[in-house]
């Protein structure tokens, strides 16, 4: 990487007109700066400056660069003028990735916490696949990724997994439809119309699984990967869906379905993945502590309510 303290002593040399007025401005000796331009023009691989007579002129090359250094330090000072004028009692910015496959529900619930600090805050949500928020995690562009599981094995992305929780998931249906099902639950799933989650889902292999060690063998009627268009397709009718129990609440009242069934077994987990292994963010460490909490007392409502429940 360039050292951009050899590039600020080119550019005040250009500026300047040479070494000596260059060190007069920069409170250095000629010998000193005569050494950095060397070393600049070694790391670069080519000369800057050709000595005329008694004077020092740009080469092509160094033209070239002294354009780049005219705008980088250019934007410096734009950047110094801009940290200036901010009013100190500016909103933490708070900068978070949120994994599509997550309900909004829950990621509203996970978020909410940070609006709740003493000192103000200033939100910035992204959505999108678990790669590509992890990248931008991974260069410090987000502060955050809220995901349906931990990092992917198979990404060379470094950070740090912090579970926020688990629940068990519901089934639900229409009440026209639930009345069409055969049996007791969870008997009354196979041959039955079903929504699943899309394969990108942690949850999906985990269902998949359940179903097949009950010998359950329902009707795939549609895969989805964003969990409210799974819940639109539901709400008229066309399967069964599930959803994790802490919001199923939530979800009866918006969507005018009713439980068919609930299990412990297929779990949904929540984590809060960052670049620091010990959470220092006040916004993070809200999230966090709120979170477990609140997933906490839902998995035992759900326990309460094992009578309608298969292990």
């Amino acid at each position: 990487m360039i050292n951009y303290k050899h590039l600020h002593y080119f550019w005040m040399v250009a500026r300047e007109g040479g070494i000596s007025r260059a060190s007069e401005r920069l409170h250095l000796t000629p010998q000193t700066i005569s050494g950095q331009l060397g070393l600049l023009e070694k790391q670069l691989g080519t000369t800057l400056f050709k000595r005329v007579g008694r004077n020092l002129e740009l080469t092509e090359t160094g033209r070239l660069v002294l354009s780049y250094a005219d705008e980088i330090f250019s934007l410096g000072g734009e950047l110094e003028e801009m940290v200036r004028q901010l009013p100190e009692d500016r909103p933490l910015l708070f900068k978070v990735g949120v994994v599509d496959v997550v309900p909004k529900s829950i990621a509203y619930r996970l978020l909410a916490p940070a609006l709740q600090l003493a000192d103000p805050v200033r939100i910035v949500c992204r959505e999108g696949n678990a790669d590509s928020l992890l990248a931008e995690l991974a260069v410090h562009r987000v502060d955050l990724v809220i995901a349906d599981g931990p990092i992917p094995t198979t990404l060379n992305v470094r950070g740090f997994n912090h579970l926020l929780g688990e629940c068990g998931v519901s089934f639900l249906a229409t009440a026209e439809l639930a009345q069409e099902l055969q049996g007791e639950f969870p008997r009354c799933l196979d041959h039955a119309p079903l929504l699943l989650p899309g394969e990108s889902t942690v949850v999906r292999g985990r269902l998949e699984q359940w179903l097949s060690d009950q010998h359950l063998r329902p009707r795939i009627v549609g895969e989805f990967d964003d969990s409210a268009l799974m819940k639109a397709f539901g709400q008229t009718g066309t399967g069964i869906f599930i959803a994790p129990t802490a919001i199923v609440a939530e979800v009866q009242k918006q969507y005018d379905v009713v439980v068919v069934g609930q299990t412990d077994t297929v779990r949904e987990e929540f984590y809060a993945i960052s670049v620091e292994r010990r959470i220092s963010h006040p916004a993070v460490a809200a999230i966090t502590e709120t979170a477990r909490e609140w997933l906490m007392h839902s998995a035992t409502d759900m326990d309460d309510a094992n009578d309608r429940t298969t292990a």
